[in-house]
């Protein structure tokens, strides 16, 4: 009875797809948000954008503003389902044959996204000073600094606060975290060292991210090397 009646591997199924639209979403906003001109990191791909009906300076993301749409469309295949099999008894029931459509449009859906996906990401030109100028903010790197005193001998909970600390008197003096003086922040701890402002250096930073999961170079490359390996 269970057998016939089960429909786990349709639900499963589309449960993968709508959870990919859900990630492919979260991008497509990302690249909508970063090729606005506010922030102006990427430029999108001509082929998978339309100018405006109105105005000829703008470019409307369509791709990922669709991708964004398709999402919706994977997450209700799924809810359909759901619904569809809730109340049913077991053994097959003819209510059954309405689990075709959104398996098959699951199906279809997501493979469209994830070619758009790939063409629009393929087709992307990415603006790095803009991206550098972003993160040139020293207090980005705070925590780095909180590190250092940890690799001092200072608890990070004590770090934390000096920290805090070391950050509001920048404010008060109106000037960036890196352009206080050392006789500044060994006032408010005596574990800074002659050497405290090496830590505002984006590519050291990273390059300390080592861990798995973390976005260091090497991790990054590791990561690109293991899904081309998964996806071949």
């Amino acid at each position: 009875m269970d057998t016939v009646a089960d429909r786990d591997v349709f639900i499963e199924f589309a449960s993968a797809c709508a959870l990919f639209g859900v990630h492919a979403s979260r991008i497509a906003e990302d690249l909508i948000l970063w090729s606005s001109a506010e922030f102006k990191f990427v430029e999108l791909p001509d082929a998978f954008c339309t100018g405006s009906s109105l105005m000829p300076q703008k470019k409307n993301p369509d791709s990922c503003e669709l991708l964004r749409g398709k999402s919706a469309r994977l997450q209700g295949n799924l809810h359909t389902l759901l619904t569809l099999a809730k109340g049913l008894p077991l053994t097959y029931n003819r209510d059954l044959q309405e689990d075709k459509p959104p398996v098959f449009d699951s199906y279809d859906q997501t493979g469209i996204c994830a070619e758009v996906l790939a063409g629009t990401l393929g087709g992307m030109k990415v603006y790095a000073e803009r991206c550098a100028a972003a993160v040139a903010d020293p207090a980005l790197l705070a925590t780095d600094l909180a590190d250092y005193l940890v690799m001092q001998g200072v608890a990070f909970r004590e770090a934390h606060h000096a920290v805090g600390a070391v950050v509001k008197l920048a404010e008060m003096k109106g000037v960036p975290l890196d352009a206080l003086s050392t006789a500044d922040v060994k006032q408010v701890h005596t574990a800074f060292g002659d050497d405290w402002a090496q830590v505002f250096d984006l590519k050291r930073a990273l390059a300390k991210r080592t861990g798995t999961g973390m976005p260091g170079p090497a991790q990054v490359k590791r990561q690109f090397a293991r899904w081309r390996r998964v996806l071949r």
